[in-house]
């Protein structure tokens, strides 16, 4: 018997972020998930008179084209699904994973290959801008593991997350999207040494609300390129061409990353010495999902942490553009709960958040108890 929540995941995906409509196609691009999900997604999506296509894809097999793949193989592969991309309304990319690992050991050039075609030409330039877009990720034990939970009980926790009243979040984030909109200096202030100034001024501020990602929960924009000043020490692990890092430290004057060191700083700096744009950050966020309480290296819960913000070197997104441009997007986390010594967000010299938590009343809507 089918579990009962893949139905109900299921329309969340097709009914609500996908907002799938007769007669429209829409790719389901499926990573190492039961096929007993795909076909319910399959099954949701033409009974709501879509037009489904499944691409089926392994980590390992990406794994092995990785390591052997050509700058010649990549373009191929990126023409031949650019062509499909263009033709699609919409994009459910659900992506699972029984080793967050496991791309660790594929040499950073080789990542650039794929970064630079198929990532670039295919996802950056055709996906995120022509259709309407979003990504999942699938449980498994590894993830349970990193969450230090059972598998069982973290699947509760999955689909409580994934399944929450969106709507109502949409809702009650407009006026923080809003206050965003109207703000120019912001300061943030954390655990250990984080003190960091930037401006926001005259960037949109976008809603993130189950459209784009699943689980969402966060309002987002992009710091003026060159206004970034000081220190912001990370205290969330993060995982990146498959390399875990802890304890980020990154330094910054004038908008550009000058200083940075983490528990793997060799890889770090690999990273951030990718592009001209590496070393400059493209996204600022705000997290507020009340179901994401810890950090478990999977980046589409991480960054919707209830309490956390998000700061994030490299590309920044067309909606919420500062010029950046960069063939990465590393999403690092910050968390401000008194769990981990509090923290402060300021907006041109007012305090919006304190130790997690809104504080001023226009936001208190996107505190926890509100949002369940």
């Amino acid at each position: 018997m089918t579990d009962p929540r893949y139905y109900k995941l299921a329309n969340t995906l097709i009914h609500y972020a996908s907002a799938l409509k007769p007669g429209e196609n829409i790719l389901i691009e499926a990573y190492d998930i039961p096929h007993e999900f795909t076909k319910v997604l399959v099954e949701v999506a033409a009974k709501a008179g879509g037009r489904p296509l499944v691409l089926l894809k392994s980590n390992e097999v990406q794994r092995a084209l990785l390591m052997n793949g050509s700058a010649a193989q990549w373009g191929l592969t990126a023409h031949i699904e650019r062509e499909q991309m263009k033709r699609m309304d919409c994009y459910l990319g659900v992506r699972g994973n029984a080793n967050v690992s496991e791309l660790s050991d594929v040499p950073a050039e080789k990542q650039k290959l794929f970064e630079n075609s198929v990532w670039a030409q295919v996802h950056h330039d055709v996906r995120i801008k022509k259709t309407r877009w979003c990504v999942l990720r699938w449980p498994s034990p590894s993830m349970a593991q990193m969450a230090e939970m059972s598998t069982e009980a973290f699947e509760d926790f999955y689909f409580n997350v994934c399944t929450l009243d969106y709507a109502k979040m949409s809702r009650a984030m407009q006026p923080l999207k809003k206050l965003m909109e109207q703000t120019d200096r912001v300061r943030l202030k954390g655990p250990q040494d984080t003190d960091l100034t930037f401006s926001i001024k005259g960037i949109p501020a976008i809603c993130c609300d189950g459209r784009l990602n699943i689980p969402d929960g966060e309002v987002f924009t992009a710091p003026v390129k060159d206004s970034i000043n000081g220190v912001i020490h990370y205290n969330c692990p993060t995982l990146y061409r498959g390399a875990t890092h802890n304890d980020v430290r990154l330094v910054f004057k004038n908008g550009k990353v000058v200083d940075g060191s983490s528990s793997n700083t060799a890889k770090l700096l690999e990273v951030l010495d990718t592009d001209a744009g590496s070393r400059y950050v493209g996204e600022f966020a705000i997290g507020f999902n009340p179901y994401c309480t810890k950090p478990m290296k999977d980046i589409l819960f991480d960054e919707k942490i209830a309490g956390s913000i998000h700061f994030t070197p490299g590309a920044c997104y067309d909606d919420a553009s500062n010029g950046n441009k960069s063939a990465i997007h590393w999403d690092m986390v910050l968390r401000q709960d008194p769990e981990v010594g509090g923290g402060e967000v300021w907006f041109d010299g007012k305090l919006i958040r304190k130790d997690g938590r809104f504080v001023v009343k226009e936001l208190l809507g996107l505190n926890p108890e509100n949002l369940k």
